[in-house]
């Protein structure tokens, strides 16, 4: 481990970079060269690298023989060198107290942490090291010297083990999965695993993985085929995530939807469902803008308008599903008023005449489709009981204009 010099005092750095004489560095291996007790400590731990062995048995038998006060001072000092804190991490027998001055100022090299960490038979300092999480999460190899330390305690192997499952463990999952993804040639679902949050909140066991990869599967559209300009600030007070209660209740009702349309929904389906719904709501977004008809399906029907747009902003979205939605009575109105306004879907006409039949279309939406509606459509709609008085009347006097009656 390299070290720099510390101290600012020209003594020293002569001492350190082999420019003093001799007597110097004899005065300063006996402890009686005088100087600040934390440069004399940086000295003495850089002689006993020194090529004559004499003068280095010599610094270090000082080094051992320092006040247990005066040293813990030092050791506990924002000016405390890194090869001194260094250094005393490694001697055997040191007081707790300067141990724990050692470990707990922020001048002490990881790898000096790590070390100790390996060696140690305190289950109390490895508690204290392990409450360290930046620590643990700038030095890995911390976190595998504390959980392999056979004199660990409950305490601090359960911080540690939560630490490297928190912040890499599910990390190194969800790059599993997606490289996994590529190597199959499924790069848009390798892209929707990496940007997604769900697939870092994972367990790393290997049901989740399967769950992350099933969900996968439904990706079709890649990152710049899709377009979330639409979505405005204003509404990311939407994108909060719900409780378990809610989320229970979202399954719920898109299974029943589900079970009136086609009488019953397979396990598979069910499953499915589930695993959307453990989405939260941000990813749920991303999985309706590039999801697969499965999942715009299940998506479509999710009670948070956000959510149920992205669905009609997939670039994969078919006439066929476009036309099956503007039937839909259960879909938010916004998603309604985005398909009528639609130049595309504007110019099919099955899809109008179904919105101008839904009486969850808004009214303005709905009027001006009206205008565009065959004759005889005009006639069925102000004959229809399920749309409002408002569009019945207009459809009327529609088609009494156009029949001249």
């Amino acid at each position: 481990m390299d070290f720099e010099v510390n101290s600012s005092n020209p003594a020293v750095r002569a001492i350190i970079e082999g420019r003093a004489p001799k007597p110097a560095k004899l005065a300063a291996a006996r402890g009686i060269l005088p100087i600040a007790h934390g440069d004399l400590l940086e000295v003495l731990v850089a002689l006993t690298s020194d090529p004559e062995q004499e003068l280095a048995d010599l610094a270090k038998s000082t080094l051992l023989s320092q006040d247990p006060v005066a040293l813990q001072s030092v050791l506990g000092s924002d000016e405390a060198a890194p090869r001194v804190l260094d250094f005393y991490s490694r001697i055997e027998n040191l007081p707790d107290a300067a141990l724990e001055s050692i470990l707990t100022n922020s001048k002490t090299p990881d790898g000096s942490i790590a070390g100790f960490a390996r060696s140690t038979k305190s289950g109390h300092l490895l508690e204290l090291i392990a409450f360290n999480q930046q620590l643990l999460i700038r030095t890995p190899s911390v976190i595998d010297a504390i959980i392999n330390n056979p004199f660990r305690t409950a305490e601090a192997e359960r911080r540690a083990a939560e630490t490297k499952r928190e912040f890499f463990e599910k990390e190194r999952g969800a790059q599993q999965i997606a490289n996994e993804l590529r190597a199959q040639g499924k790069e848009a679902a390798a892209e929707f695993i990496e940007g997604s949050e769900f697939a870092r909140e994972l367990d790393p066991t290997e049901q989740a993985f399967q769950d992350a990869l099933l969900l996968a599967e439904h990706i079709e559209a890649f990152d710049s085929e899709i377009d979330d300009a639409w979505l405005s600030l204003d509404l990311i007070e939407e994108l909060y995530e719900e409780t378990p209660e809610e989320r229970e209740a979202i399954v719920n009702k898109i299974l029943g939807e589900m079970r009136v349309e086609e009488d019953s929904v397979s396990s598979e389906r069910v499953s499915m469902i589930n695993r959307v719904m453990r989405m939260n709501m941000k990813d749920r977004m991303r999985l309706a803008m590039k999801g697969d008809r499965e999942a715009r399906n299940i998506l479509i029907r999710d009670p948070n308008r956000i959510v149920a747009q992205a669905v009609v902003q997939n670039p994969k979205i078919t006439e066929q599903e476009v036309e099956k939605i503007a039937t839909m009575r259960t879909v938010p109105e916004e998603v309604l008023r985005l398909i009528a306004i639609n130049r595309a879907w504007a110019r099919i006409y099955p899809i109008m005449l179904k919105l101008s039949q839904n009486p969850r279309t808004p009214i303005s939406n709905a009027m001006q489709i009206l205008t565009r509606l065959q004759t005889k459509d005009l006639l069925a709609i102000s004959k229809n009981r399920n749309v409002s008085e408002a569009i019945r009347k207009q459809s009327f006097r529609l088609f009494s204009a156009r029949s001249g009656r």
